[in-house]
């Protein structure tokens, strides 16, 4: 099983390789099994649909997953996709804090 770490659902990423490269867009969902990610507007394909009692048939353009490791988490403060990290926050009483992914070359702390 593939445990996708670097990005979660509803993070701005930014798009690596392929067809989208260098295009940013909001994780619509993680799919851990496969190692993938669905991203809003990135990587669109059409769908012929068939026509059901409540809905009109058509094509239809849906997003399709894409690899996890070709989309980078967006990092507002540097304008670009970032290479994170892991780290603990500071905890009181002698625990350790919360996990917040840092940004590996400026050390800038992304979760909130």
């Amino acid at each position: 099983m593939n445990l996708i770490k670097h990005v979660k659902k509803n993070d701005l990423v930014q798009v690596l390789s392929g067809k989208d490269k260098g295009k940013t867009g909001k994780v619509l969902r993680v799919i851990n099994k496969s190692g993938r990610v669905v991203v809003e507007k990135i990587n669109l394909v059409k769908r012929h649909k068939r026509p059901t009692g409540k809905e009109a048939g058509g094509i239809v353009e849906k997003e399709a997953p894409i690899p996890a490791s070709k989309v980078l988490l967006y990092a507002d403060s540097v304008g670009r996709g970032v290479r994170t990290s892991v780290k603990f926050t500071d905890g009181t009483g002698g625990k350790k804090g919360k996990k917040v992914r840092v940004n590996l070359k400026h050390n800038i702390q992304l979760d909130k």
